[in-house]
C-alpha cells in the first residue's frame, strides 16, 4: 500500500489490532497474575510444563487430543505464525479477506503471499475451486505453495464456515500437499453456540493441520500476550514442532512468567473464567446484532455476525453518497468513518481485500462505553442495549449511516 507509507502505515508496519472486548480485566485472573508477579525466572521457549498441560486440557475438552510434546506456547499468535512460516518454507496461501496480521509476517520472511477468494456465505476459508486454481497458477509461475492459513471462526468477517465447505477445502488442500494452520482464536466466541456447528480442520485432516489459538480471543486481555499451537501427531508433526521451537528460541519469544501463570489458569477454564467468557460473548453478540441491523437498514451489506467482537461491512451500495464526501476507496472510507464515529474503522485493504472495495471492519468494544465502570455495567445489565452510554454509541452509528443512506437516495433521485 504505497499511498499510506508516508504516514507510517505501510503493509508491514501497520495493521489493526485484534478487536478487544473493552471489558475490565477479570478479577480472578488479575489475582493470579499478581500472585506470580515476583516470579523472576522466564518460561522456557515453547512454554513450561504447567502451561503446556493446561493447553492440552483445553484442546481435549474440544475433542482435539493433545500431548505436551506436541504443543508450543508463545507471546501471542503472531510469534507462532512467524515460527511456523519459517519452519515450513514455501509460499503462503490465505483467504481474501483475512486477519490483518497473517500476511505481513510472511512478507517479513520474504515469502510470497497469495490471497484466495472466499465463498459468498462465509469468510476465513477459501473456496475450494479457487484454492485449486490458485495453487495451479502459482506452480505454473514457478512458485512453491506449501502453507494454507485459514480460520473457521473468522476475523475480519465474523462468520463461521459451514462444515461442508470446510471439508471440501481441506480435501483440496490435502490433495495438493499443503500444510494447514487453523487459527482458532475466535472459536469460543460463537454468538449462538447451540445453533452453530464449528469443526476444526484438525478433526478432518489430523496429520497435516497445526491449530493456533491466541488467548486474546476469549480468555485473556490482549495486553497479556499468550498463545498456543497444537501440532499433528507423527514424525512430520514432531519435526515441525522441533523446528518451531528452534525459531522461537532464536527470537527469544518466551511467555512472561506472570502471564504464563494467568494463561494456565484461564486455559483450565475454572468457573469465573467460563462465566466471564459466556457473559462477554452474550454482550458482544447483542451489540453486534444491533450494529448489523443499523448498517443493513441504511443500505450497506454485511453478513450476519456469528462470532467475535466485530462485523465486516460493505458500503458499495452507498458509493455515490460517499463520493460526495471525497471517499472513493477503502483507505478514504477508513478515515471518513473513523472521524465521524470516533472509533477505529479499518478498511478492507488492511485485511487483504481490494483497495477499491468500500469495506470496513467495525468492532463492538468501543460501543460499550468509555470507562471501566460503564463497561462493567454492560456485563451486569440484563438489557445492555438500553443503557444510556450504549444507546448513545448506537445512535451515533445509526446517525452516520442514515445520513449516508439519505445522501444515496438524493444521489439516485435528484430533484
Amino acid at each position: 500500500m504505497p499511498r499510506t507509507a508516508p504516514q507510517g502505515h505501510g503493509p508491514v508496519r501497520y495493521g489493526p489490532p485484534v478487536p478487544e472486548d473493552g471489558l475490565p480485566v477479570l478479577p480472578a485472573a488479575a489475582a493470579v497474575l499478581a500472585a506470580a508477579a515476583s516470579r523472576a525466572e522466564s518460561e522456557p521457549a515453547g512454554g513450561g510444563p504447567a502451561l503446556l498441560a493446561a493447553a492440552c486440557g483445553y484442546w481435549e475438552r474440544r475433542g482435539l487430543p493433545a500431548e505436551p510434546e506436541r504443543v508450543a506456547a508463545a507471546p501471542g499468535a503472531p510469534a507462532l505464525l512467524v515460527a511456523l512460516t519459517a519452519a515450513l518454507g514455501g509460499d503462503v496461501l490465505v483467504p481474501r479477506p483475512c486477519a490483518a496480521w497473517w500476511a505481513p509476517y510472511a512478507r517479513l520472511l520474504g515469502r510470497p503471499v497469495f490471497h484466495v477468494a472466499t465463498p459468498v456465505e462465509s469468510g476465513g476459508v477459501p473456496d475450494p475451486y479457487a484454492l485449486l486454481e490458485t495453487v495451479r497458477r502459482v506452480r505454473a509461475e514457478g512458485g512453491a505453495p506449501r502453507l494454507l492459513v485459514l480460520s473457521v471462526a473468522d476475523d475480519p468477517t465474523a462468520t463461521v464456515a459451514p462444515p461442508e465447505l470446510l471439508h471440501e477445502t481441506v480435501e483440496a488442500a490435502a490433495g495438493e500437499g499443503l500444510h494447514l494452520v487453523s487459527d482458532e482464536t475466535w472459536r469460543d466466541t460463537l454468538h449462538a453456540p447451540h445453533d452453530t456447528v464449528l469443526l476444526s480442520p484438525a478433526e478432518m485432516l489430523p496429520d497435516r493441520v497445526t491449530v493456533v489459538t491466541d488467548l486474546a480471543g476469549a480468555l485473556l486481555p490482549p495486553g497479556w500476550p499468550a498463545a498456543a499451537a497444537r501440532f499433528p501427531a507423527g514424525e512430520a508433526g514432531d519435526g515441525l514442532h522441533a523446528r518451531v521451537l528452534d525459531v522461537l528460541t532464536a527470537l527469544g519469544a518466551r511467555v512472561a512468567g506472570p502471564v504464563a501463570a494467568a494463561a494456565s489458569y484461564a486455559l483450565a477454564e475454572p468457573e469465573p473464567v467460563t462465566a466471564r467468557v459466556a457473559a462477554a460473548v452474550r454482550l458482544h453478540a447483542r451489540v453486534a446484532a444491533a450494529a448489523y441491523r443499523t448498517v443493513v437498514s441504511a443500505g450497506a451489506l454485511a453478513r450476519p455476525p456469528q462470532a467475535g467482537r466485530h462485523l465486516y461491512v460493505d458500503l458499495g451500495p452507498l458509493r455515490g453518497a460517499l463520493a460526495g464526501h471525497g471517499v472513493g476507496d477503502a483507505q478514504e472510507l477508513e478515515d471518513f468513518l473513523a472521524g465521524r464515529l470516533g472509533m477505529p474503522a479499518p478498511g478492507g485493504h488492511r485485511f487483504g481485500d481490494d483497495l477499491g472495495a468500500l469495506r470496513v471492519r467495525l468492532s463492538t468494544g468501543p460501543l460499550l462505553g468509555g470507562t471501566d465502570e460503564e463497561r462493567a455495567e454492560c456485563l451486569r445489565s440484563p438489557s445492555p442495549l438500553e443503557l444510556p452510554h450504549v444507546q448513545r454509541a448506537l445512535n451515533l452509528l445509526e446517525s452516520v449511516f442514515d445520513d449516508l443512506s439519505d445522501d444515496a437516495q438524493r444521489w439516485e433521485h435528484p430533484r
